[in-house]
């Protein structure tokens, strides 16, 4: 599905100081869910022992050719098509040159005047509105290795280097200068995420270094149409980095400028122990990396029909998922929003209303134990023995009455330990309700005559003292009485 046309704004950000406007670009590097490496057979893996997937491509010995990974183009291009790019027929790799020690030829190679695709955007929902960041381009290019400093890890004054990232296949995602504020940029990435991961074009784990941003960030007058000098800031692991690093560097570059200060271009690295941005190195241009088309390459084509098909195949996305679970299954929008973040918690929300169909109930359920489980125990919904069936049976006996919420959270929790059904669960923890009216009656008169104190207070005024009785009541069912049952009852008894 294109993304909607993108949107201006330069209106000033209300996280700015007054008097000032902000200008935000992100790039953000996806590692492309392939078995191998861009260029060579060797294995794209998280995880392994360093320097164990390595070939002679990644070290860059004499003599050996890169050759292209045709499922990397597939996902770069899927990519390119839900956001809404122009694809293009051809496009060239270069060689990116700069000297680093998990860089082992010296060069990266990546795209440079010639990418696969240009335009786009990523459709954001803000504050209950939508809009679009405008993309510049999309390429692919080659990961590098990893340097490692922690003292930590390799001992004081050392570094290590780890070569299992190095030729990983990338996509970097270029936004316009079209963000004004640290939420808007958190919104972005969180949407581009959710967008990468409904078509398996990317993991995007942020901790695994699977989605890395870089923020470019300038400040100016209102009304002023030049950018001012940017700073690139970098080391930013999380959504709630790339805020806080962002409000950090806007109020750092406002204060420099009204001391009568100058912006120097540069990488700014952001530091969570400190909450603060410390320089890095002087920013290079393009020309200092001395690109020119790879020799060992040649151009990338990319068939017009190839192109349909894959954009064919595309799977809804979703904004348009969240639109129609307002749209079909009358949920608020905060709930389509949450449901629709993830696609296989989605597919799981589906799934459970065609069995089960009363979809606010599906909803708070997934919203309020599942995302919760989840929460709790790191896995994916797909390692979890619960299935869309489960839930359903077990919605469908709170309907009728034979559990009551409490017990129902109980059951949730051990099938989602076991995948053990609903009513077996039930039965095997003595979890059904009590729905005996008379016995719930029985129980109430003895809670009353227990409490002879709390029952003078009752009809002395304390009407609160109903939710006490309550409470006595379900302590004497063990849990499985219906509070709402329970509550009637003694409203009975106690105005007789």
């Amino acid at each position: 599905m294109p993304a909607t046309p993108p949107q201006t704004d330069s209106s000033p950000s209300p996280a700015c100081p007054p008097g000032w406007e902000v200008v935000i670009g992100l790039e953000v590097h996806a590692q492309l869910r392939t078995r191998a490496k861009l260029f060579s057979a060797a294995p794209n893996v998280f995880g392994d022992e360093p320097n164990s997937n390595t070939t002679e491509v990644e070290l860059g010995m004499p003599g050996v050719l890169p050759v292209i990974n045709e499922r990397a183009v597939e996902l770069a291009l899927r990519a390119a098509l839900a956001l809404g790019c122009d694809v293009h027929h051809e496009s060239r790799f270069a060689r990116k040159h700069y000297f680093y020690p998990d860089l082992p030829k010296g060069y990266q190679i990546s795209q440079y005047d010639e990418p696969y695709c240009t335009g786009g955007a990523v459709p954001i929902r803000l504050d209950g509105e939508t809009r679009s960041i405008p993309l510049t381009r999309i390429h692919m290019e080659e990961d590098a290795g990893k340097s490692i400093h922690d003292d930590a890890v390799t001992g004081a004054g050392v570094s290590h280097v780890d070569l299992n990232r190095a030729g990983v296949p990338l996509v970097e995602i270029v936004s316009e200068p079209a963000i004004r504020t640290p939420a808007e940029a958190g919104a972005y990435l969180r949407s581009l995420r959710s967008i990468l991961r409904y078509l398996d074009v990317s993991d995007a784990n942020m901790e695994k270094g699977h989605f890395r941003c870089d923020a470019n960030v300038s400040v100016r007058r209102p009304g002023e149409t030049e950018l001012g000098v940017k700073v690139e800031l970098k080391n930013l692991n999380s959504f709630k980095h790339v805020e806080k690093g962002l409000a950090y560097e806007i109020e750092r570059q406002v204060e420099t400028l009204e001391d009568g200060g100058t912006i120097v271009q540069e990488t700014r690295h952001w530091d969570e122990t400190e909450n603060r941005s410390t320089p890095g190195r002087k920013k290079e241009n393009a020309e200092d990396y001395r690109y020119f088309p790879d020799p060992d390459l040649v151009p990338l084509r990319i068939d017009p029909e190839h192109v349909a098909r894959v954009r064919a195949a595309l799977p809804e996305l979703p904004g348009r998922k969240r639109q129609r679970f307002v749209d079909e299954f009358g949920l608020p929008d905060q709930d389509a929003a949450l449901l629709s973040e993830d696609r296989e918690v989605a597919e799981f929300f589906e799934q459970t209303v065609t069995a089960f169909a009363q979809p606010k109930v599906v909803s708070n359920w997934i919203m309020r134990s599942l995302l919760e489980t989840l929460s709790e125990t790191g896995l994916p919904l797909a390692e979890l023995p619960l299935t869309p069936g489960h839930l359903a049976r077990l919605l469908e006996l709170v309907d009728g009455g034979r559990v009551n919420a409490a017990s129902a959270r109980r059951i949730f929790s051990e099938m989602a330990k076991s995948g053990a059904e609903p009513e077996q669960i039930m039965r095997d923890q003595g979890l059904e309700a009590v729905s005996d009216t008379a016995e719930l009656e029985s129980m109430a008169r003895a809670a009353l005559d227990a409490n002879p104190k709390q029952l003078e207070q009752y009809r002395g005024g304390e009407q609160k003292l109903l939710n006490f009785f309550v409470g006595q009541v379900m302590k004497a069912s063990g849990g499985k009485a219906d509070p709402a049952a329970v509550r009637e009852i003694l409203d009975r008894l106690l105005s007789a």
